[in-house]
């Protein structure tokens, strides 16, 4: 009997991880709360625009208030929403994952222990990825990673190696290259360190990723960034593992060595887009910085763990989000004072 699997959430991500499952020949069902996106994707399916390609694939899709008359349960449930909404859409999906079935967030964030507390611990299996593409158009997605560059790191919340995880990395295999870990918590804080070096502050600005990484200053504000993420981590027992598909051998250096290896890799990877907080501003959207630089700042102050950097992001999407601040290149220089930063 094939697996019944889920995506709950269609935008980018959602929408990219849908394509590739369901041209894959899986059996899969996309559940969004975007009612433009749904009907576009019941009429015409989805279109990702890659680098490298392209893909026109037909899809199951439901609205969320479909669901309650489906009469489905499903073993797999992929969850793709932004950090914001991940409480209400594990409430959401738990009647309809099996007693025995697995959820998968598919998200940036740290917040595996929070939906384990809504669907059960035993049901969770931990997921830290790489995979950037945009949605502004129903039914249409520019994926700016191609399948050789999106990266999944998936692991079990006990560290155990399972048939189940062996399941879910054979079955993401089919969007982008996927390993296993034993240490899934200290790989999504080094992917979560990665993002305040790079989402955190180049959210602020509405540049393209290069143009941001390029600014005068930018380079030694992002490694701040990602030395004070490093420690805050350290000081809750994670340890910086390679991320991104690279060898053990590439992440073996210093603090800052490993700092700069996870930066330059991931922009390598997502040069050509815009990070998300930006498609959330334009959108007029309140962001997920809250739970990137905002779980470091929160963590920071627990462990009396000084956070200047990542507060002063923090303090400044929040102006954005409340529509005190534009999001502009001048942010730089607000964001360069606040943390005192020279030049």
């Amino acid at each position: 009997m094939s697996r019944k699997i889920a995506v709950l959430g269609a935008g980018a991500i959602g929408s990219s991880v849908s394509a590739d499952l369901t041209k894959a020949g899986l059996d899969v069902t996309v559940i969004d709360q975007w009612p433009a996106q749904v009907e576009a994707m019941k009429s015409g399916g989805l279109r990702i625009q890659m680098p490298d390609g392209e893909l026109q694939v037909p899809i199951r899709a439901l609205h969320l208030c479909d669901l309650s008359s489906a009469n489905m349960e499903f073993d797999i449930v992929f969850l793709a929403v932004k950090s914001n909404d991940h409480r209400w859409m594990a409430e959401f999906i738990k009647p309809y994952l099996k007693s025995d079935g697995v959820l998968v967030p598919v998200q940036n964030g740290f917040n595996d222990d929070s939906i384990a507390a809504i669907v059960g611990r035993q049901r969770v299996v931990g997921c830290a990825l790489e995979l950037s593409a945009e949605i502004f158009t129903p039914g249409l997605v520019k994926r700016n990673t191609t399948h050789k560059t999106t990266w999944f790191g998936v692991g079990e919340l006990d560290g155990f190696y399972t048939p189940r995880l062996r399941e879910i990395e054979a079955i993401l295999g089919s969007v982008g290259r996927v390993e296993a870990t034993g240490n899934i918590y200290s790989t999504k804080w080094t992917k979560l360190i990665a993002n305040t070096m790079t989402m955190g502050p180049f959210g602020l600005l509405g540049l393209g990723n290069s143009e941001a990484a390029n600014l005068p200053g930018m380079f030694d504000i992002s490694v701040q960034l990602g030395k004070e993420s490093a420690t805050v981590g350290a000081a809750l027992g994670y340890r910086m593992e390679p991320i991104f598909g690279l060898r053990a051998d590439e992440f073996a250096g210093s603090i800052d060595e490993n700092l700069i290896t996870a930066m330059k890799t991931l922009l390598g990877h997502v040069s050509r887009g815009r990070t998300a907080p930006i498609h959330d501003h334009i959108k007029g959207r309140t962001s997920e910085m809250e739970f990137i630089p905002g779980v470091v700042a929160r963590k920071g102050k627990e462990f009396g763990i000084p956070t200047p950097c990542n507060d002063a992001v923090v303090e400044i999407d929040r102006q954005i989000n409340k529509g005190l601040l534009k999001m502009e290149s001048s942010n730089f220089e607000l964001l360069k004072r606040a943390i005192k930063q020279p030049g």
